[in-house]
């Protein structure tokens, strides 16, 4: 079976490209560089070295690789599209033109852009297809040598069951699942909660390498402590199975904690205003774990963390500092009303934090 990957940058040719040729599969690339696809059919092999050798090479053969001008139809039922979300329409306009009306094709963006099936899906206007989204997880960059993509070992792509409307891929590291807004909820507690942790406790300690932050043996405690915590909140809220999502956030802590892959406190920690929103990473978690009686101490330190956070270039965040008190901030852009029980208690570590 041959499965088409729109896009041969780093995330289809190091990610997606990967998970199907595991999986046994042809891929056959398109991509509108002409200089990368005549590059990758002259190597006819390219390699994926993962970060820190957590395991050996492995090297994609099984390709070919056109450019839009040289494909006169798409044959192969499943296509997955790895563009920036900016060139979705002009994928399918692309697209439109080279779909057999009389097979149905079945297409999953792996694009982290807002709402990526639905601009595809109008911009290809045929009823024929139906376009699903994943969450892609795995962190890739370029490798040494060319053509050859550095890559996080991450072992799925989770993708919107409904929107694929009853269609199962035969490729086993692709996975639908129902109800996605659950799981995109999952992902942001799980793993955006996670990283807000590192980068505003770490922020503290005055750590400006993200990997050296996510090391330091007090936050990864912490941080063990809040995905204990989660996981019992997501699997009681959700139905998840306890070994499924301890998974998922072992998954996450390994990316964080991995120190090949280079990073900086600021950049995760920029933006406080829009992290610490009432339905965001930090709030929205920490009023879950409320609920359910677990343990929200990691979470209230985090937003008090939040609250004394500075760095140059935040520029709206000062501003909104210096017009509003902290519990201004905690009610009216966290939502958190103050006589709420962790209101109290991230004010408590915030003032602990000043001293």
């Amino acid at each position: 079976m041959s499965v088409t990957v729109i896009g041969a940058g780093k995330t289809g040719r190091g990610f997606l490209a990967r998970l199907l040729a595991e999986g046994g599969k042809q891929v056959q690339f398109i991509d509108k560089d002409a200089a990368l696809v005549a590059a990758m059919n002259a190597k006819t092999a390219f390699r994926i070295q993962f970060f820190g050798g957590k395991r050996p090479d492995f090297t994609v053969t099984n390709y070919t690789a056109a450019t839009w001008e040289q494909v006169q139809k798409i044959e192969n039922e499943l296509i997955l599209v790895s563009v920036c979300g900016p060139n979705l329409a002009d994928v399918g306009a692309a697209l439109r033109q080279r779909l057999d009306p009389q097979k149905h094709y079945y297409i999953i963006t792996a694009e982290n852009s807002s709402k990526p099936a639905k601009v595809l899906k109008e911009a290809i206007g045929l009823s024929n297809v139906s376009v699903s989204e994943s969450t892609v997880f795995c962190t890739t960059i370029e490798g040494e040598g060319e053509l050859n993509i550095a890559s996080e070992n991450y072992p799925y792509l989770q993708c919107d069951a409904d929107l694929l409307e009853g269609y199962c891929p035969d490729v086993e590291t692709i996975r639908p699942v129902g109800e996605f807004g659950n799981f995109l909820t999952r992902k942001l507690f799980t793993y955006n909660a996670a990283s807000c942790v590192i980068a505003y406790l770490g922020w503290l300690r005055g750590y400006t390498d993200y990997g050296a932050a996510a090391n330091d043996p007090d936050i990864l405690t912490l941080l063990d402590r809040n995905y204990a915590a989660t996981n019992k909140a997501l699997c009681a809220e959700f139905g998840y199975e306890a070994n499924d999502q301890a998974e998922f956030a072992a998954l996450s802590k390994v990316k964080f904690t991995d120190r090949t892959i280079v990073d900086t406190v600021a950049r995760n920690a920029r933006e406080p205003q829009r992290k610490l929103g009432a339905a965001e990473r930090v709030i929205g978690p920490m009023l879950l774990l409320h609920k359910y009686g677990e343990d929200c101490s990691v979470l209230e330190m985090t937003a008090a963390a939040m609250l004394c956070y500075d760095n140059e270039g935040e520029d709206k965040w000062r501003a909104i500092k210096a017009e509003k008190t902290p519990q201004q901030i905690l009610c009216e852009i966290g939502g958190l009303p103050a006589d709420h029980p962790c209101f109290a208690r991230i004010m408590a570590h915030y003032h602990a934090f000043h001293k």
